[in-house]
């Protein structure tokens, strides 16, 4: 990756990394949430199409079987730390009463914020970004009489939050899936502990100068803790808790968990991370990449992942916008990327690969929905929403996003056969069958 696409990439994904008509209502669209006019802006994401009530906690994990990356400085040699959050369908009745989930923790949001500000060129505090709104209650317990769920990972872009693509979590856990969202401690902008402690990226990962290097590096550290995690939740499943603080849990949660039936996807690095834990956990049964390249670099066929060149023998889904050339750019399809075509090929299991020209690398995250809300209230940077997101309608992309992701982990997962992933609809004319 060249140092102007990674600083591109790294900006862009710096402050989040969140179709059509407008029939489609709030569903699809993160719209302004009642606040006073002359005060920080805050959004409401934009609400799942299911009215199931939701649920969130989430999980201070540490892996006492193996310390801090090699470039994470004092941290190297503690201990590794994470956070995740875990949502899920909730108990309709307890979740009346519970207080709604943050955006963003109020410390990782302020580091966070600091940083967007810059980016969005507006006043620092302009933006409530942990004010944002979810549609999820804290802590309360898990909706009983449907059994164990499904369960999905989420892993997002080099350099981002956990929470940047809550508009997808959301939605899958409105469907009926426990979700899964990790953060990558001392790779992402601003992690915050239950003790206050904001962590925000080691230096030693930016100095790494080969951007290839970079990334080999911190995608070896995401599949570690991805493992972890599976083993954590397996611990949840059978009644433990693995919280490092032993806090108490959602009533019902451990017994919500079906790891028999787990998937994983992904955006950018993200993506990456969900092809090779695949590889090399097969507890992963199936798998989504948004937009990220299956090289340490976008475009040099030398520089493959090893799961580029084994495949997979279960189910992956790709979904791409653009990818850069040194003669300009193609589309980020396995018939352009060599890592995407070495994948395509090397693959014995089901496989999609469906293109958004009208997309941008961002849109396959929350960006896609809050970048118009902000431009609703704030004046950003002339093209800035162009450049991350493109110029597909932001509603019309959100809805299809959402479908396609819920469509593919019901078909792998639940083993209910989805029309939709056979091949073009109507209703999401910005997707393209590639394959």
């Amino acid at each position: 990756m060249s140092v102007t696409r990674r600083r591109l990439l790294a900006r862009a994904g710096g402050f989040v990394a969140w179709g059509a008509a407008s029939a489609l209502g709030p569903a699809a669209r993160a719209s302004a949430a009642p606040a006073d006019p002359a005060g920080p802006v805050r959004l409401e994401l934009p609400h799942p199409t299911s009215p199931c009530p939701l649920g969130v906690t989430e999980l201070h994990l540490v892996d006492r079987t193996r310390r801090g990356p090699w470039w994470a400085g004092d941290a190297a040699g503690e201990f590794r730390e994470l956070m995740v959050s875990v949502w899920y369908p909730a108990d309709r009745a307890a979740a009346e009463d519970g207080p709604r989930a943050l955006y963003m923790r109020p410390g990782a949001a302020a580091v966070f914020g600091a940083g967007a500000a810059k980016i969005l060129e507006v006043d620092q505090g302009a933006i409530d970004w942990a004010g944002f709104g979810t549609h999820a209650r804290v802590a309360v317990a898990a909706a009983s009489g449907a059994g164990r769920r499904p369960v999905v990972l989420y892993s997002p872009g080099m350099y981002n939050e956990r929470t940047l693509d809550t508009t997808a979590v959301e939605e899958l856990a409105g469907h009926g899936y426990v979700v899964v969202t990790v953060d990558a401690v001392h790779e992402a902008h601003a992690v915050e502990f239950p003790d206050g402690r904001v962590v925000e990226p080691a230096p030693g990962l930016g100095a790494i100068e080969a951007a290839a290097d970079r990334s080999r590096a911190a995608l070896e550290v995401r599949v570690a803790d991805i493992l972890f995690v599976l083993d954590q939740l397996a611990v949840l499943a059978r009644g433990g808790n693995p919280d490092a603080g032993k806090r108490p849990l959602p009533r019902g949660l451990g017994e919500a968990l079906d790891l028999a039936r787990t998937g994983m996807f992904g955006h950018s690095l993200g993506g990456m991370t969900t092809a090779e834990a695949m590889r090399v956990d097969r507890r992963i049964r199936a798998g989504v990449n948004l937009d990220g390249p299956l090289g340490y670099d976008w475009a040099d066929p030398e520089l493959l992942l090893p799961v580029a060149r084994t495949g997979l023998d279960r189910p992956f889904l790709q979904m791409g916008a653009w990818l850069a050339v040194p003669s300009g750019r193609l589309p980020h399809t396995h018939e352009h990327s060599p890592s995407w075509r070495a994948m395509w090929r090397n693959s014995t299991g089901w496989k999609r690969d469906l293109w958004t020209e009208a997309a941008e690398h961002n849109a396959f995250t929350d960006y896609q929905t809050v970048l118009p809300g902000l431009a609703e209230r704030l004046t950003l940077p002339e093209g800035l929403p162009s450049r991350m997101t493109g110029t597909v309608d932001p509603a019309r992309f959100t809805v299809s996003r959402r479908a396609y992701l819920t469509a593919f982990f019901d078909q792998h997962l639940r083993g209910r056969h989805q029309p939709l992933l056979d091949g073009p609809s109507p209703l999401h004319p910005d997707v393209r069958f590639i394959g």
